[in-house]
């Protein structure tokens, strides 16, 4: 074999050593924003075709843990989700087994398993901005939402960053609300919103009463099938993961003055002050003043964004640290939701 037959040899000018490539679990996808949001959601994208979200997100556990801390949502758009079963396998991936809907407020319908649609409230009515179950004793740390069939109009599922909700509140209110907490009250049996069969998942009165006893709940029986329930809750808490401050609560969301302008009169004129379905109060009884509703209104909307559904789309909350909401719509909708990482009050 002559010189020029034979094959480069290391220290040659000639040889090159191949180099291997590795490709990691990151590199296989795309940060970015939407631009109608700022920086929240943060918005993750597949760099290749027909990436499965969760087994993509089972080696990249860490990844979503710390940008979720940092922007409070993140969108995944544009991965392969063929399922419902996928979705419900990228919770438990990411965040444990999907939690049961447990003292309901909003109609659901269950999907599979603890997949749920995310609401049944008529399309025509706004939902207004809320932390999901932020009146239980126990609440879901973690919210996800997964487009199945987005709307023709409307239906967005608008987010607002309760960080930034809690720096707009003014000091105050602050102190007032944190003084005394807030009181939500419910009646049921009245023939409007959940019965409390649906609301407690039993028709056993003594289960709803122990259920009420072990989750700081007063309750009251007014007969023919009537039950008055109150329970008292705090409206600021500081997140497990982060250290940060967060306006939690449901004290705006449940208010009557905050539904439709029509609804508020409908349920005056057949219910009263004293058997609205749903209803707040300063934590010592005493009604929340008209202005004081309005600047906590004014306070998540002035944070309110908002992306057009594409389906296929998954939303996932870090449920203190995001509220969410959801827009009228026209045509049909389809959005299932899932819960995970039970969190109590008393951690937070």
């Amino acid at each position: 074999m002559s010189e020029s037959q034979k094959p480069p040899q290391a220290g040659d000018p000639l040889f090159k050593r191949r180099k291997s490539i590795r490709i990691t679990q990151q590199a296989l996808i795309k940060t970015g924003f939407h631009e109608a949001c700022g920086l929240c959601p943060l918005v993750v994208q597949p760099m290749v075709d027909a990436l499965n979200l969760a087994a993509w997100a089972d080696g990249n556990v860490g990844f979503i843990d710390e940008r979720l801390d940092a922007h409070g949502a993140i969108l995944f758009r544009g991965f392969r989700l063929p399922e419902v079963s996928e979705f419900e396998q990228f919770v438990k991936v990411t965040s444990g087994e999907p939690l049961t809907y447990s003292e309901r407020s909003s109609p659901r319908s269950q999907v599979r398993g603890a997949i749920y649609t995310s609401t049944d409230h008529p399309p025509e009515y706004p939902i207004f901005l809320h932390n999901e179950q932020s009146y239980n004793v126990t609440f879901p740390a973690r919210i996800f939402f997964h487009c199945l069939i987005a709307s023709e109009t409307g239906g967005q599922t608008p987010i607002a960053d309760t960080r930034r909700v809690l720096r707009r509140i003014s000091a105050q209110t602050r102190e007032r609300f944190e003084r005394s907490g807030y009181m939500y009250v419910r009646n049921f049996g009245d023939g409007l919103g959940l019965s409390w069969q649906n609301a407690f998942q039993t028709t056993d009165p003594a289960a709803v009463e122990a259920y009420c006893r072990a989750n700081d709940i007063e309750y009251e029986w007014k007969g023919e099938g009537r039950l008055k329930t109150w329970q008292v809750r705090r409206v600021t808490a500081r997140h497990v993961r982060t250290g940060e401050m967060v306006w939690f609560n449901h004290a705006t969301f449940f208010h009557v003055s905050t539904l439709d302008a029509q609804i508020q009169e409908r349920l005056h004129a057949e219910f009263g002050n004293e058997r609205l379905p749903n209803q707040t109060y300063y934590g010592d009884g005493t009604p929340i003043p008209p202005e004081v509703l309005q600047e906590l209104r004014d306070a998540y909307l002035a944070e309110k964004t908002s992306f057009p559904w594409q389906e296929g789309d998954v939303l996932m909350l870090d449920n203190m640290l995001c509220a969410h909401g959801r827009e009228p719509y026209s045509g049909e909708r389809k959005v299932v939701v899932g819960m995970a990482r039970a969190s109590d009050w008393s951690n937070v």
